[in-house]
């Protein structure tokens, strides 16, 4: 599982690549899979980032375990995850029933798999699946990653729990993200992009709380983060990579007053990174716009190639990924 919301929100911008054309939207039936109560959902374009070296290199920075052990079990499967996978989801979600801040993860591939092929080599290899219901499991590594086709086009993958899990939510056992509304309604904002993310409440303040770090605990004028955090609503990003990097966030905060509020300690934030920052990082915070609007509070960044190049190799990066 990643380590936190926002090395979950970091990641995928650096899978992205430079020349994402393509927009990374999901299948319904995809959606179907996904569990009701998703924290995060993280969607790339797979194909883009494959064919670029820059993207590789760039991944293998801040790869996380699901990916690693996703890219090793596809040479040992049969998958050609070079032709095959066309996009990549990965969810964060809270299990039915569970307590505290348990979460789980779980990925779903999209594209054209010979699935016939693919069970014919498993059978070559005696990989036996589990069955649940009409569905069949089969086993990816030793590590205890499974995947089951629900159909031709849409392949679920993870720990056995998560994809049986997903599998509920699918085949309608279980309620699915389809019947979240605000989690649908935020996919709406960005899923025309090639790389985008939609966050919940709990998200949404969790991956606040690290970007604010000590500017979280007052501005001066006794203000601090947790008079705003019970008013976050949700969010959302998308990136672009094809003339430079660029970086939206919109962050629901249900009301102007929290909206301008939330922005004042950004802004407080952006300061006290400054003051023990590189010269990189300066660049990069230097042209980061905060801007509240109505109940939305909006945040971007735009880096040249190299200026992000840069960056990457930053503690203030580090940091973020960490």
């Amino acid at each position: 599982m990643l380590k936190s919301c926002l090395k979950y929100a970091m990641f995928p911008a650096l899978l992205a690549g430079a020349h994402l054309a393509q927009a990374a939207q999901l299948s319904t039936d995809a959606r179907s899979a996904i569990p009701h109560d998703v924290q995060q959902l993280v969607v790339i374009d797979y194909r883009a980032m494959q064919n670029s070296n820059a993207a590789m290199d760039l991944r293998n920075r801040v790869m996380p375990p699901e990916l690693k052990q996703f890219d090793d079990a596809l040479q040992k499967s049969g998958l050609n995850d070079n032709h095959d996978v066309d996009a990549l989801a990965f969810a964060l979600y809270r299990p039915a029933g569970a307590t505290g801040d348990l979460l789980q993860t779980v990925g779903i591939a999209e594209g054209q798999f010979s699935v016939q092929d693919i069970v014919a080599n498993f059978r070559k290899q005696k990989v036996k699946p589990t069955m649940v219901r009409t569905n069949s499991i089969y086993p990816m590594t030793k590590a205890g990653m499974v995947l089951c086709f629900v159909d031709p086009s849409t392949m679920i993958f993870g720990d056995k729990d998560a994809v049986t899990q997903a599998l509920d939510a699918r085949d309608a056992v279980a309620p699915n993200m389809l019947t979240n509304n605000a989690m649908m309604g935020a996919m709406q904002s960005v899923d025309s992009n090639s790389l985008w993310s939609i966050l919940d409440e709990k998200g949404t303040q969790t991956m606040m709380r690290q970007l604010l770090g000590e500017a979280g605990a007052g501005t001066g004028t006794g203000t601090d983060f947790e008079t705003v955090r019970k008013h976050l609503q949700g969010s959302w990003y998308s990136m672009d990579f094809q003339h430079g990097v660029k970086f939206a966030l919109t962050i629901d905060t249900g009301d102007p007053f929290t909206a301008a509020t939330l922005s004042s300690l950004m802004t407080a934030a952006v300061m006290v990174r400054k003051m023990s920052s590189s010269d990189a990082e300066k660049t990069a915070l230097n042209d980061t716009s905060i801007v509240s609007s109505a109940a939305q509070l909006n945040i971007a960044f735009a880096s040249t190639d190299s200026e992000f190049s840069s960056l990457l190799h930053s503690p203030l990066f580090q940091t973020m990924v960490r």
